[in-house]
């Protein structure tokens, strides 16, 4: 699967990386009898007690630091992490049960302070490992994926507390919570969903854990898929219409026969509604290098899309078997190719694309020229650039300016009476149906110039669009 690769959410600032923390790793390299006395007392009051002053906090990894993180109520895994003991492979859990042994060892009589709470470091967090993970494995229940990525949200007091317990009475060099509880969240999820990979980037789910209310958040990322669409009948919209009278609303109104739509059928309903369907997607959205207006075929290999299927529950689909699928049930009305797998980035990449685009128009006038004479000026617009102000017909949604775009060539002219046909390719954004009848003058030259006449527009297809 290649799931999107530029998120919208800016998910760094919860990201496991060290890179991405907040912690200073030469803070604790300043040595706490440099500290203030009045700074250390704000710090630390809560710490004073008959085993050690405010004055001197013993430091890990020395006994008498140890002493004192076991005094505080420190955990096996922040002991592990913070006494300044590093065994290659052994998890922090065994790590920290090790240095208490040691530590009842030389003093059986040591024992944790009553009014401690929680563990001062972590508050706990350690301890809920398993319910953690069992609460990511519930989020994500029924959802096939194997790349993921988790992000963990403290709040601020917790991570400026842990940042001074750490900088001051922990070993040099002592790793992060935030990084430190990440890992160990990945390593008991893993037992629990035997397969998937945990990463950085592109995961096909995001999780976001709130330690202040053990909450997880599981982002379903969507799947996007490219392929090329051919429309074959003329009256078909590219993207759904929502009705005029009912605007959509569920249920719809008499005017649309309860569909909410203003035209039964749309590029994106005919294409999407079997992949949502085929994938248990939520919802779709559809993007397309451009659109041809609703009376408008698009022949010839058919314009680029990218469909996004949200918060898809399957990823693994047949794609030549999709494809047969959404032909079959558009039988006449569109048809579907080339379809592949794709991301968020080649919908930017399609949107931006600016393909030249070639067309069949057919129209009629009433011109007073001979067939060669009505040839030569049409054929005297290859080549030239038009001047095009916003033609009225889409005036309201559109600023009013003039566009410079390019007649690239003109072949083909056909001429049946007063009826004349022929195929031109011209610059991405020319508006066709202007360059024949001008638009009231808005568009020079224009072929209802040459000709001298009033034209009409026929027909208009899509003939090919030269992307890819």
């Amino acid at each position: 699967m290649n799931p999107d690769s530029e998120e919208d959410d800016d998910w760094t600032k919860y990201a496991d990386t060290g890179y991405t923390s907040s912690y200073d790793p030469w803070a604790d390299m300043v040595p706490a009898t440099e500290l203030e006395e009045e700074e250390f007392d704000e710090e630390f009051e809560e710490f004073d007690d008959e085993h050690s002053t405010r004055r001197d906090i013993p430091r890990c990894p020395a006994p008498s630091g140890i002493e004192n993180a076991i005094r505080i109520g420190t955990c096996n895994h922040c002991l592990g992490r913070v006494a300044g003991v590093r065994i290659a492979g052994d998890p922090l859990q065994i790590v920290g049960e090790r240095v208490r042994e040691k530590a009842l060892e030389r003093d059986s009589d040591l024992k944790v302070d009553e009014e401690t709470d929680c563990c001062p470091f972590c508050e706990d967090l350690f301890r809920e490992l398993d319910l953690i993970a069992n609460r990511i494995v519930t989020a994500v229940g029924g959802v096939e994926f194997t790349k993921v990525q988790l992000g963990i949200h403290f709040s601020k007091d917790h991570v400026a507390a842990e940042e001074v317990l750490r900088s001051t009475l922990a070993a040099t060099g002592s790793r992060p919570l935030k990084a430190t509880l990440s890992d160990a969240i990945q390593s008991t999820v893993a037992e629990k969903l035997p397969g998937i990979t945990w990463v950085k980037e592109r995961p096909e789910i995001m999780l976001l854990f709130d330690t202040l209310t053990l909450g997880v958040n599981a982002d379903i990322r969507a799947l996007f898929l490219y392929g090329r669409y051919r429309k074959l009948e003329r009256g078909i919209p590219q993207t759904r219409w929502p009705c005029r009278a009912c605007r959509g609303r569920d249920g719809g109104c008499e005017s649309c026969n309860g569909t909410g739509q203003q035209y039964p059928f749309s590029i994106q309903s005919l294409v999407c509604e079997p992949m949502v369907e085929s994938s248990g997607a939520s919802s779709d959205a559809f993007h397309g290098m451009g659109r041809e207006d609703i009376d408008v075929r698009c022949l010839g290999d058919g314009r680029p899309f990218v469909a996004e299927l949200k918060s898809p529950l399957r990823r693994t689909l047949d794609l030549e078997k999709l494809t047969k699928s959404i032909n079959k049930a558009a039988e006449n009305q569109i048809e579907i190719h080339g379809l592949r797998l794709s991301n968020r980035a080649e919908v930017s990449r399609i949107k931006e694309t600016k393909a030249e685009k070639s067309y069949t128009i057919r129209f009629n006038g009433d011109h007073g020229f001979t067939d060669e004479e009505v040839s030569t000026r049409i054929q005297s617009l290859s080549g030239k650039v038009l001047e095009q102000q916003t033609p009225q017909r889409v005036a309201h949604r559109r600023a009013d300016k003039i566009r410079k775009r390019k007649v690239v060539s003109i072949d083909n002219i056909l001429i049946e009476d007063d009826e004349i046909q022929f195929d031109v390719r011209c610059e991405s954004g020319t508006y066709v149906k202007e360059l024949v009848h001008s638009d009231e003058g808005r568009t020079n030259p224009s072929v209802a110039a040459l000709l001298e006449t009033d034209c009409e527009v026929i027909l208009l297809d899509v003939k090919d669009i030269h992307a890819d």
